[in-house]
């Protein structure tokens, strides 16, 4: 049976106050003088904000722990495959030319092997970083066989026997040896720590 006190108060409570214009209902509160509605927000939205927080730890771990790739990541891919293809596309050219060599030294797929390249073949007389040992610093404005690209590819070719260096056009493909002589150009101006005191004509 309904307690008749309950039922008393709930008849003498005041009605909800509404808008007089919407005639929605407000809340019994206000903030700066600003009245809230009692509006619900929408079940769709309710719903997509539950979900959002349902899918966050399954996103956390396919992305950030599993194989998933972020944005950032899948720009590093594609910059990857563009290099890449832009280096078949460079080392399929034909005759080479200071200006194909040039183009080669400005592709940093190439240049990270050419690096790899130049660590094996060229490290033990020109140093890691071209700084110079048994052969010359490759990194200063000095030079005994000529500074310009196609200079440089004949001197790894040929090889200077006089002074011990191989001529690498004998063991090494032409590609490679295109390659090892765009990099080099890349050295032009790096200050290595230690380099060997110049050698040669100062070039411009």
């Amino acid at each position: 049976m309904p307690d008749p006190a309950a039922t008393d108060a709930e008849a003498d409570a005041p009605a909800p106050a509404q808008d007089p214009v919407t005639q929605a209902e407000l809340l019994d509160h206000s903030y700066d003088g600003i009245q809230e509605y009692d509006n619900p927000l929408p079940g769709w939205w309710v719903f997509l904000f539950w979900a959002c927080i349902a899918f966050s730890p399954f996103y956390v771990v396919y992305y950030h722990q599993g194989v998933g790739k972020l944005p950032l990541d899948e720009y590093a891919a594609d910059v990857q495959a563009f290099n890449e293809a832009e280096a078949a596309r460079l080392a399929n050219m034909g005759e080479a030319t200071d200006a194909l060599l040039l183009e080669m030294a400005g592709n940093p797929a190439l240049m990270a092997e050419a690096r790899n390249e130049f660590v094996t073949t060229c490290k033990s007389c020109h140093g890691e970083q071209g700084q110079g040992g048994i052969g010359p610093n490759l990194t200063d404005a000095y030079w005994l066989h000529g500074a310009q690209p196609m200079q440089i590819l004949e001197t790894i070719t040929q090889g200077v026997p006089e002074k011990g260096m191989e001529a690498w056009g004998e063991k090494l493909s032409a590609l490679t040896i295109r390659k090892l002589a765009a990099f080099v150009t890349t050295l032009a101006g790096t200050n290595p720590p230690n380099p060997k005191e110049p050698q040669g004509e100062r070039v411009e």
